[in-house]
């Protein structure tokens, strides 16, 4: 039993995902499709050569957020188990149905989030979570990296992507916007300005600085931080012990 005051990650800001009609949301994912995953899975392998922990069958991953399922697929397709975790059922349902069509049959499928998945497996190699952290006041991202450390074998790698902001401070309301007019698409094109105006009111993306503090205090060495754009930022970590 959790206390009555712990988050509740089903009460998702914006868009109702258990809504089967907004689960076919890939059109909307640009930054997410079966190839560009293919292509993180290589360079991670790539990126993680001094710890010798490329993404292999060898290898136990857990995707949290998982979404669709597009990166869990192919990190199953290189023959290491996966276990995909997301809060929404109509997710799990889609990706499975994508998995089973492309043959990825080691991929265990979990309906949980940062704060409730209980890994009940060997501790992993690799925890993954893409555009998905940003559910999550900063409060409670800090339990998560907690949560996420205690999944991890040592010296295992977690790789966080999500909308981080590097921009300074005093220049919120200039930088915020010239992202929004950069990245909204027409309607039933991606995401929209009014999707993005959401984001920003109702989600919880905070700064670079905060992200790194917390990582640090959880166990983890920043290995990599690549700030790809003011607004987004990802990190490959180690679990230092």
């Amino acid at each position: 039993m959790t206390p009555a005051w712990y988050y509740e990650e089903s009460k998702m800001a914006g868009v109702d995902f258990e809504d089967a009609a907004q689960v076919e949301y890939d059109r909307n994912q640009t930054s997410s499709s079966p190839e560009k995953e293919q292509a993180l899975v290589t360079r991670l392998g790539i990126t993680a050569e001094v710890t010798r922990l490329g993404i292999t069958a060898e290898h136990t991953v857990i995707d949290l957020g998982a979404g669709t399922g597009n990166f869990a697929i192919q990190a199953a397709l290189t023959g290491a188990f996966v276990h995909a975790v997301d809060i929404s059922q109509a997710m799990l349902t889609y990706a499975q149905r994508k998995a089973e069509i492309a043959g990825a049959t080691n991929i265990k499928f979990h309906q949980a989030g940062f704060l409730s998945y209980e890994h009940q497996d060997k501790l992993a190699d690799w925890v993954v979570t893409k555009n998905a952290l940003h559910i999550l006041p900063d409060f409670w991202k800090m339990t998560a990296f907690l949560r996420i450390a205690a999944m991890l074998q040592s010296k295992g790698i977690f790789y966080l992507r999500d909308a981080i902001f590097s921009f300074p401070p005093a220049d919120y309301e200039a930088s915020i916007n010239q992202w929004i007019r950069q990245v909204a698409k027409p309607e039933g094109e991606g995401w929209t300005t009014s999707d993005f105006e959401m984001h920003v009111c109702e989600e919880h993306s905070t700064y670079e600085w905060i992200i790194e503090g917390m990582l640090i205090r959880a166990g983890f060495e920043i290995v990599e931080a690549n700030y790809t754009t003011p607004t987004y930022a990802e990190y490959l970590c180690i679990k230092t012990s």
